[in-house]
C-alpha cells in the first residue's frame, strides 16, 4: 500500500507503547477450563471479539477466604487470516455498575495463519473493587501484519531501527502523540525531514478526507513542534523522536477515527504500524512535525 510522502514531529513525549507479550501456539483452540480455573464473571458478549476469546481466569483458585484469588484471566486468539498477525488485546475491569475502573493490554506476537494461542493478561494488583472476580470484558482489539509490526524491545529488525508509538497527551481536546526512532543496528543512521504517514480505518484501509499537514498547521501552537526539519544521524542506541499533533473536535460532517497508522522514517524505508487512536472528529487535519535527534541518555 503506497504511502503518502507526509511527515510527522519532534515530541518530548516518549514512553514506549507496546508490553511485551507470549503464549503457547496450539493446534486447535484450548477450551474453556472452568472446572480449575473457574469461569470468568462479565456478560458473555464481552468474552469474545474479534478473534480473541476470555476462556477462565489463571493463576489461583475459585476464590474465597480461604482459597487464592486468582492472578491472570486467561484468553486466546485465533487467526483466521492467510498471514501472521500481531494482536494487541485491551481488557476492562468493571464496577458492579459496568464502569470501567482500570484496564490491562497484552501483546500477543505472531500468531500464524489458522492458528490459536493461548496466553494470559494479569488482573491489576489494585483490585477494582473488593469483589476477588471483578468482572471483566474485552475492550479492543486491534492487529497488524508481523512483519510491520513495531518490534519494541524485542530482536532488532532487518531494517536495522525500531520505531514506536507512546501513549501521548490530552488535554481541552488537544492530542498529542509521539513518535520514536531508536537506531538497534551496527551502522549510523540518516534521516532528514518528516515521516511517511498512511491514515488506515478498523480494517486498515486507507482513510480518505484527512490533510496531512507539516508542523502545527493551525491544529494548535505546541513549542517545537514547527521547527524545520534538519538532517539527523543515529549513531547505534541512539534515538529521534516526532509526533501528530490533532484536535478531537465534531462539529458537521462524518467524524474520522483513525486506529492505525502505518509510519515509515523515510521514503522507501520498511513501514511500521502503530495504533495511536486518532480520534480526529471532523477536524479533517492532522499536524505533523520534523525528527529531531533525541539527547543522550
Amino acid at each position: 500500500m503506497p504511502l503518502s510522502p507526509r511527515r510527522a514531529l519532534p515530541v518530548m513525549f516518549a514512553s514506549a507503547l507496546l508490553l511485551a507479550g507470549c503464549g503457547a501456539s496450539t493446534g486447535d483452540p484450548p477450551g474453556d477450563d472452568g472446572k480449575r480455573a473457574g469461569a470468568p464473571p462479565g456478560d458473555p458478549a464481552g468474552l469474545s471479539k474479534d478473534g480473541v476469546r476470555i476462556t477462565a481466569w489463571g493463576g489461583g483458585g475459585e476464590g474465597g477466604d480461604d482459597e487464592q484469588s486468582p492472578a491472570a484471566v486467561e484468553f486466546e486468539v485465533t487467526n483466521r487470516e492467510a498471514e501472521p498477525f500481531t494482536y494487541t488485546v485491551t481488557f476492562d475491569f468493571l464496577s458492579d455498575s459496568g464502569g470501567v475502573l482500570e484496564n490491562a493490554r497484552q501483546v500477543v506476537p505472531a500468531v500464524g495463519p489458522g492458528r490459536t494461542v493461548a496466553s494470559t493478561v494479569g488482573i491489576p494488583t489494585t483490585r477494582p473493587d473488593s469483589r476477588d472476580r471483578p468482572q471483566v470484558r474485552i475492550g479492543k482489539v486491534r492487529r497488524v501484519p508481523t512483519d510491520e509490526a513495531p518490534t519494541g524491545s524485542g530482536p532488532c529488525p532487518a531494517s536495522g531501527v525500531q520505531l514506536m508509538a507512546d501513549d501521548g497527551e490530552a488535554a481541552m481536546g488537544l492530542r498529542v502523540v509521539g513518535l520514536r526512532l531508536t537506531n538497534c543496528g551496527t551502522d549510523a543512521y540518516h534521516i532528514e525531514g518528516y515521516p511517511s504517514l498512511g491514515l488506515l480505518d478498523e480494517e486498515r484501509q486507507p482513510v480518505r478526507g484527512v490533510r496531512i499537514v507539516d508542523g502545527s498547521g493551525g491544529v494548535a501552537t505546541v513549542s517545537g513542534f514547527d521547527a524545520p526539519p534538519r538532517p539527523v544521524s543515529l549513531r547505534p542506541g541512539e534515538t529521534a523522536s516526532a509526533g501528530l499533533m490533532w484536535r478531537n473536535t465534531t462539529g458537521s460532517g462524518v467524524a474520522a477515527n483513525v486506529p492505525y497508522v502505518r509510519v515509515a522514517a523515510k521514503p522507501g524505508a520498511p513501514p511500521v504500524v502503530v495504533t495511536p487512536e486518532l480520534d480526529l472528529g471532523t477536524t479533517g487535519r492532522l499536524g505533523v512535525s520534523a525528527w529531531k535527534k533525541e539527547p543522550a541518555r
